[in-house]
This record gives C-alpha cells, sequence and structure tokens, in this order.
C-alpha cells in the first residue's frame, strides 16, 4: 500500500523532499533557479531537463514552481508554464524569473520567437501573468516583450535570454538579460512595457544568467561568467542601477558536471540563500542539470564570500 500511496503522488507531480540535501529536487531534472519569497513560502521557479542521455544539446520543454516553507521540503506544482503558453514562441523553456508586484505575479521567460511578420526568430522574451504565485499563468501581453532584432550588438541570434527583474525602493522596474553581453532597460508600472532605452554592459568575464538585487543601499549584478571554459558566478556592484558597475570578484568556482551555471539569489527568515545548478544527479550531465542550495554570506563592507559548494545543503529554518 506504502508503494502505491507513493506511485500516486508522483504521478500528481507533488514531491515531498524529506532531507534537505543537495541536489535539492531529485525526481527530475532541473536547471537556472529563480527563488522568491512570499507570505512566509520560498517558491522556486524553475526550468527542466529531459535530454537523453546521450543528447548533445538542451531539451526544456516547461519550466515548473517548487515551494518550501523550511527551505526541507520542496512540493513540486508541476509544469505551470511552457512556451506553448506564448502563440510567438517556438523553442525551449530557458532560463525565467518570476516576481511579485501589486498582487500580481510577472513571470519573465526566455524562450525562441517564431519567424513572422514581427521577428524573423531568434531568442525572445516574453511576460506571463497570474494572481497566484503557482498559477494559473497567461501571457502578460499577446506578444514579445524583446525580440532579436531590437539589440544590435551581438550577432549570434541567441542573445536575448535570461531575464532578471526588480523592482527599486522607488517604484522603479528594470530588467537586465544577455547572452554575449548584458542589457537592461526600465520597465513601466504595467510591468509588460519597457520604458526608455535599450543600455548595453559589458561586465568583466560576463557571460549570461545576470541576477540583479539590492541589498543595503547596494545593487548587486551576479552572472555566469567565462572565468574558465565551465561557467563561474563572478559579480559587480554599483551605487546606481543604471551604473558605473565595479567589478567585485567571483563568488561561486565551477559546479561539478555540468559546463553551466545560473545564479538566484533570496534571503529568507533571516539567512542569505545562494541557488544554483550542477550536473551530480544519477545519469547528471550538462543538458540534465539538477538545482542546489548552499548558504551565502556577506563581509561587513557588502562583498560577497566565496559560495562553499556541499552535498548536505541548508538546515531546515522554522
Amino acid at each position: 500500500m506504502k508503494k502505491v500511496f507513493f506511485a500516486i503522488v508522483l504521478s500528481l507531480g507533488s514531491v515531498i523532499n524529506s532531507k534537505a540535501q543537495n541536489p535539492i529536487i531529485k525526481h527530475i531534472f532541473t536547471a537556472d533557479p529563480s527563488p522568491i519569497v512570499h507570505k512566509g513560502t520560498v517558491y522556486l521557479y524553475t526550468g527542466h531537463d529531459t535530454a537523453s542521455v546521450t543528447a548533445t544539446n538542451y531539451n526544456m520543454p516547461d519550466w515548473h514552481v517548487f515551494s518550501s516553507k523550511d527551505m526541507k521540503t520542496w512540493k513540486d506544482h508541476g509544469a505551470l508554464l511552457s512556451p506553448k503558453t506564448f502563440s510567438w514562441a517556438t523553442g525551449d523553456a530557458y532560463a525565467a524569473q518570476c516576481i511579485e508586484r501589486g498582487g500580481k505575479f510577472y513571470w519573465f521567460v526566455s524562450t525562441f520567437h517564431k519567424s513572422d511578420s514581427v521577428s524573423k526568430g531568434g531568442a525572445a522574451i516574453g511576460v506571463a501573468v497570474s494572481d497566484k504565485p503557482t498559477g494559473p499563468f497567461k501571457d502578460a501581453i499577446g506578444k514579445a516583450l524583446i525580440t532579436n532584432e531590437m539589440t544590435k550588438d551581438k550577432p549570434h541570434a541567441w542573445d536575448d535570454i535570461d531575464p532578471t527583474v526588480f523592482v527599486d525602493d522607488d517604484g522603479q522596474a528594470y530588467m537586465f538579460w544577455g547572452n554575449g553581453s548584458c542589457k537592461w532597460v526600465k520597465l513601466k508600472n504595467n510591468m509588460i512595457e519597457t520604458d526608455g532605452p535599450i543600455t548595453v554592459l559589458n561586465p568583466k568575464n560576463y557571460i549570461e544568467g545576470p541576477w540583479v538585487y539590492k541589498r543595503k543601499g547596494l545593487y548587486y549584478l551576479v552572472y555566469a561568467s567565462a572565468g574558465t571554459k565551465p561557467e563561474m558566478i563572478e559579480y559587480c556592484t554599483a551605487s546606481n542601477p543604471a551604473g558605473p558597475w565595479e567589478y567585485r570578484g567571483i563568488i561561486q568556482e565551477n559546479v561539478p558536471n555540468s559546463f553551466t551555471t545560473h545564479p538566484g539569489i533570496v534571503d529568507f527568515k533571516g539567512k542569505s540563500y545562494f541557488f544554483y545548478h550542477n550536473g551530480s544527479l544519477p545519469t547528471g550531465g550538462s543538458y540534465r542539470r539538477s538545482i542546489c542550495v548552499d548558504y551565502m554570506y556577506y563581509n561587513e563592507d557588502g562583498t560577497i564570500q566565496k559560495i562553499v559548494q556541499t552535498t548536505e545543503g541548508v538546515k531546515p529554518v522554522k
């Protein structure tokens, strides 16, 4: 009977991990973590790797949402969004981030645009919206927020990926994104329109996967970097989201069995947490990745101590 019950739980896509060990999600392959805190719960938005063991490229059909109240047990709410949600989209579900504003949840995603009268294709950024952190989500605009034609600084078609969004204390929202260079733009209060020109940054060793946030008056731009061939995580800080950005160094070295990694940072119940992915699950790898979380510590001057990657993960919090 216990085995039957467990199988039913798995079939419903609701899995509880009883041990706070890395990787924290073990029943499917996940990547590109994006955590938020809402009403005493951490919601973790992720990509989903389904490539075969022998694959040489990604297969990422959808985005999942997980939640935890204690950083120990994680519930899988299922695949709540996919490129198929967007009539203009095609291809894989690349890195995304969901944030809350005004009681609504805006899920900024990167995928590819169909070749049509609006765009000739290439990577694009869309926005889905919901009244709840676990959906249902729908396309908030009916078109892409960013298309490949809007940015010309890089020749490759996949430069407009990996959006990160934050709302400053004055209510101004910003979006950063990009592969090969880091772009940023202001967003209007409705969170579905840009407000002004797109600006291009070139932080030291930048590749992709930016994560932008503010802490104690200091702005942080954390990103996947080209410090070595497998990506590391490096960062910059600034006193203004428009910069200038000061390079601060490496905060995470290469991860096991994956040439990519991706940061996601959140404070929860008095502690700071650093989410990332590696390829350490059985049969895992660069196209079959898994999300982990470790503690994050700051020095008195606001600089970040190097992340200590562990298999133990973090202790549960009450």
